[in-house]
Order: structure tokens, then C-alpha cells, then sequence
């Protein structure tokens, strides 16, 4: 099979035909369709994220069809479209796992960094960690849910936006506002997993404050026309205090200017795997019940929670499709800013 492959951090991928691999007895074959690119794909690239698999395949946003199954899987057949994400395989024994906090597992391993990833032809998943698609999106579509909207989603969630827990909740209708223990979300970095969350969050009746690099007005126009209510660069301040802020971009410097807007009590949650030094601010700026959160990984409850939502909102991707061999292009469009949404490779 043709697979992209880094041999050591700094380095360019190499396309190159490597043995397609073989399912154990929990795993299952999948023919990759998609295979969104993720800036914790950089982070890896560039040896921000120490001790990857090498050599590797990179890849966490996978989408495909299964084509064989292990002895030992249930629930998954040949032919069923599924996608894997970067929570690869937990221990199941450790005291997070046992505790219900499978994204902070001791021997977890993850997708396109501690095993082989999906920019390849095929792949091979843990049965655990594949989740069925929504119907209505393409494979393409839906490979940038599988990372940006799982982080996103699970963002929203530490950042207090929802009311209700899901299995409570009833199903979403047109101009539904189930979520309103806070009003105003402000997002900083709206790329992948950005332009996907505002969508949620506007849908289920937030008020979004998109904040961007300053001068990127493709970024402000995209907020504006996916629901946000208001768009700037980074430095601005927004029209209202926000009851909460996400930050998506690995900037640490935004996290003291999202702290100086936020309303008492108000929360910064922080979606990235790795992130810049964070300067010093002063206290002032944290007091009064302000609050600083990070977000690790992924569990299981929230692919499943955010598919299911991302189906009923009918979530819609932005996203730019290179073939394989040009995922070093799509890689330095990701770093540069050119890409507007999420880079998506089709082998």
C-alpha cells in the first residue's frame, strides 16, 4: 500500500509502498477514504511532541470502510464505514480508566503518534475506538469531526455550555436553546475545530465571538457566515463580557487577553495538546472566580455524544481536499494559515 512516512521529526514525508498491515484479534482493516490533517499532526512533525512511534504514519481523523475484522470484534462488520480518532487504545485498568477518565489513561495509545495513522491507504484501528459515521456527510466531510470536533466538543463541555447531561436531553428542533448556563462563548482560533463548535454552539443558542489573527478577514467572514455574531482580531475586545472562552490556536500569549475578557466567573478552556509559554499576567485579571482549564484526549462518551449532535445540527466542514502525496503541502498551508476550515487528504 502507498503510505506517507516520517522517519524522524523535522523531516518531510516520504511517500512510500510499505506491507499493508494485519488486524489482531481486537482490531479491524479499514481502506482509508479521509484523513483530516490536524495541528497536533505539526506538533509531531516539528518534535514538539516527544517520542512519537518512528518511523510513523501520521493521521488521527480517519474515515474508511472496514474490510476485514479480528476474531474478536462485535458490533463491526466488513463493509460498515467507520472513523477513528486519536484516543487509540486505553489499559481499562489504571485508576483514571476506572474513575471514567479514559482521555488521562497512563498506557493509552494514540492514533498517527504512538501507532500508525491514516495517511495511507489502509490502517488498522482498536474495534473500542471506531465510530459509525453520520449518514448524510461524505468521507471527507466527516473526517475533520473526528479530531477538531471531538476536542471542540469536549471544550464546550469543560467550559460549562451544556445545561443538561445528553442522555437527558431531548432531541434538537429548529431554534432549540437547550444549553443555557452560559450565553456568550468566545473563540480564539477559528480553524478546524472552531469553525465546527460555533456551528454547535450557535445552533443551540450561544451567543459566539469569533477572534482571529488580526487582518485574517477570510477567518472573520467564514465566523460571521457560520453563525457568530461578532468578529475580530485577537486584540480587540469584543462588544460583551463572555461567560467563557475556548482557545484552539497553540498561541499562549492568548490566553491572558481571553482572560481580560471574560465576565466574573467566567472560564478559558484551552483544546490544544501542546501550546506556546503562557506570559505572566496580573492576578487582577484572574480574580473574582475566573477560571483557567485544559482539555486532554478524548473519551469514548464524547464521540459518541458529538456525532450524534453533529448529525442532528447538520454540521457543515469547511474543508480542502489534497491527494496523498500532497500532504507536505497541506501541512505548510495548515502552518502558514492559508487553509480556511481543515485540510483533508484522499488517498
Amino acid at each position: 500500500m502507498q503510505a506517507m512516512i516520517l522517519e524522524r521529526p523535522g523531516a518531510a514525508l516520504e511517500l512510500a509502498s510499505v506491507e499493508r498491515p494485519e488486524p489482531s484479534s481486537d482490531q479491524v482493516l479499514i481502506q482509508v477514504e479521509a484523513c483530516a490533517v490536524c495541528r497536533t499532526d505539526l506538533h509531531v512533525l516539528d518534535g514538539e511532541l516527544s517520542n512519537p512511534k518512528l518511523p510513523l504514519i501520521l493521521g488521527h481523523e480517519i474515515v474508511g470502510i472496514i474490510r476485514q475484522a479480528g476474531a474478536s470484534v462485535k458490533g463491526l462488520h466488513e463493509g460498515d464505514r467507520v472513523g477513528v480518532p486519536w484516543l487509540g487504545r486505553t489499559c481499562h485498568n489504571c485508576k483514571e480508566c476506572l474513575s471514567g477518565r479514559e482521555n488521562l489513561c497512563q498506557r493509552a495509545s494514540f492514533t498517527g503518534y504512538t501507532i500508525d495513522g491514516g495517511y495511507a491507504e489502509f490502517s488498522v484501528a482498536n474495534a473500542e475506538y471506531c465510530f459509525p459515521i453520520p449518514e448524510q456527510y461524505s468521507a471527507a466531510e466527516a473526517a475533520p469531526l473526528l479530531c477538531a470536533g471531538l476536542i471542540g466538543w469536549r471544550s464546550y463541555k469543560m467550559a460549562g455550555a451544556l445545561a443538561a447531561t445528553m442522555s437527558s436531553r431531548p432531541a434538537l428542533t429548529a431554534g432549540d436553546t437547550i444549553d443555557r448556563s452560559i450565553s456568550r462563548l468566545g473563540i480564539y482560533g477559528f480553524g478546524a475545530a472552531g469553525h465546527i463548535i460555533a456551528q454547535v454552539a450557535a445552533r443551540r443558542g450561544k451567543q459566539v465571538y469569533a477572534f482571529t489573527r488580526s487582518g485574517d478577514h477570510g477567518a472573520q467572514e467564514l465566523a460571521r457566515r457560520l453563525g457568530c455574531i461578532w468578529a475580530g482580531s485577537s486584540e480587540e475586545a469584543p462588544p460583551d463580557a463572555l461567560d467563557a472562552a475556548l482557545i484552539f490556536a497553540p498561541v499562549g500569549a492568548l490566553l491572558p487577553l481571553a482572560l481580560k475578557r471574560l465576565d466574573k466567573g467566567g472560564v478559558v478552556v484551552c483544546g490544544g495538546i501542546h501550546m506556546s509559554d503562557i506570559p505572566p499576567f496580573p492576578y487582577a485579571d484572574l480574580w473574582q472566580e475566573r477560571k483557567i482549564a485544559s482539555v486532554a484526549n478524548l473519551t469514548r462518551l464524547d464521540a459518541t455524544e458529538f456525532l450524534e449532535v453533529a448529525g442532528e445540527c447538520e454540521i457543515k466542514t469547511e474543508i480542502h481536499e489534497y491527494p496523498l502525496f500532497e500532504a507536505n503541502q497541506a501541512l505548510a498551508d495548515l502552518k502558514s494559515g492559508r487553509i480556511k476550515g481543515a485540510a483533508v487528504l484522499i488517498p
